[in-house]
Parts: C-alpha cells; structure tokens; sequence
C-alpha cells in the first residue's frame, strides 16, 4: 500500500516552474528522505503536498484518496502531520499544553491525553521539562518539541522539514535513533541538509534540482551517482 503518491505535482509563479512534474510514491513505513540544493523546490512540494500551496496541475494522492484539493486541515485530520522549517510552538504554553493540543485532535478522557502527553515528550528526549514554557527551550529543543507535537497526533505520515537545524550533535544521535526507533510503522517523509543524518536513516532517497526529480534511489545509490555529485554532493 502506498501511503503517499504524488503524479506530475507542478507549481508555476508567474514564468517562475518552482516545481515541475514531480512524481512521488511512499510504501507504508518508508523513511523516505527529500535532498536537493537550495532553491531546488523542497518547500514548495512540501507545500503542495501538506495542502499549504495549490497545485498548478498534478495529483495528491493520501491513503489511497485524492485529496489534491483538500485543505490542510483535512489532510491533518486523516492522518498527515509535518513539522514546519521554522519552529511554530507556542512560546506562552507549557511543553505539556503544546503537545496537548495535538494529541486532543484524536479525542479521549484527560487521562489518555496526558498519557499521550508523556509518551510523546519522552520520544524525544523532553518528558523531564513537561511544565517548562515552550518560550524558555533553545531553539534546538523546540525543534524536538514540535516533532512531539507532530508524533502525538499518530499521524500516518509524519513531515519533517529541516528537523535537526539548531541540534547539538548529541541531539542529531538521538533524532537519528528517533527515526529508527519509527522506522516501520510510522510512514516518514524527511526534507534535510544533513547527509550523515539522510545517509544513516533514509531507506530511499528522491533528489530534487531546479523543482523536477534528479534521480532517486537508496542511500548507496544517490552517494554513487555521478549527477547527484555534481549538482548537490560536491563531488563526493
């Protein structure tokens, strides 16, 4: 089953193709990671994908249902959950209230919800700060705290754009154990800068350039191929 299928997605700004045809197919369970050069049309297709731009032509496909013109609050509430490139937590909420609010999208007694709460917070390393304002964290640990947000709603496909910016490296470890750790039953699409992160957790990996599909393949393959060097490894 595939969780995500993506068929000739475009979007034009004017004379501007920011992204051109792209075809995407995510099995259930896939670590599935998006690389490709500034400018080369990653935040966009997140856009169109989530909901947050519309199409120009092409299909979303989620589940199995065309939801190519759902908005984005629709694709949440079947099961789409993403984190944004800029953390957008609420600084005046506790770490509690902020996962709260996602986990009470799925219903249940305050009990569940505050179970959901805790499992949450400790995925990521944060169940010890539960009464701490989100405002309070470093930039790095409201990172993980809207990747709590985001594993609280169950969703099944979790969005993360650019999830280890502002990380320390022993953050980075244990986002990268997060993902394995979810690897298998949550659907995971993972939009980042960071090769050792996308060489060590990615099972499959679709390299944009210039808004269109450069190649796609699995981590030995992308590093090995000789376009995907030129345009975005440096030659590695």
């Amino acid at each position: 089953m595939s969780v995500l299928e993506v068929t000739g997605l475009s979007k034009t700004y004017g004379g501007l193709r920011a992204v051109q045809g792209v075809d995407l197919r995510l099995p259930k369970g896939q670590v599935r990671a998006l690389i490709g050069p500034n400018g080369a049309g990653k935040t966009t297709l997140v856009g169109l994908i989530t909901g947050r731009v519309t199409p120009s032509a092409g299909r979303v496909r989620f589940l199995e249902r065309d939801v190519s013109r759902f908005p984005a609050y629709r694709r949440i509430a079947m099961g789409m959950g993403y984190t944004f490139q800029i953390t957008s937590v609420f600084a005046n909420l506790s770490l509690h209230e902020n996962v709260a609010l996602a986990v009470r999208r799925r219903g249940g007694t305050v009990a569940q919800v505050d179970r959901a709460v805790i499992a949450a917070l400790s995925e990521v390393g944060l169940a010890l700060r539960v009464g701490q304002l989100a405002g309070d964290l470093s930039y790095g640990h409201q990172r993980l705290l809207e990747i709590a947000m985001g594993l609280a709603q169950e969703p099944q496909l979790l969005i993360l754009d650019e999830p280890t910016q502002g990380l320390s490296s022993g953050e980075v470890t244990a986002f990268k154990e997060l993902i394995r750790r979810l690897a298998g039953k949550t659907t995971v699409l993972l939009i980042e800068h960071n090769m050792d992160v996308v060489m060590g957790v990615a099972d499959y990996i679709t390299v944009l350039n210039f808004g269109a599909v450069l190649a796609e393949g699995t981590p030995a393959e992308i590093r090995a191929n000789g376009q995907v060097q030129a345009a975005y490894l440096g030659g590695e």
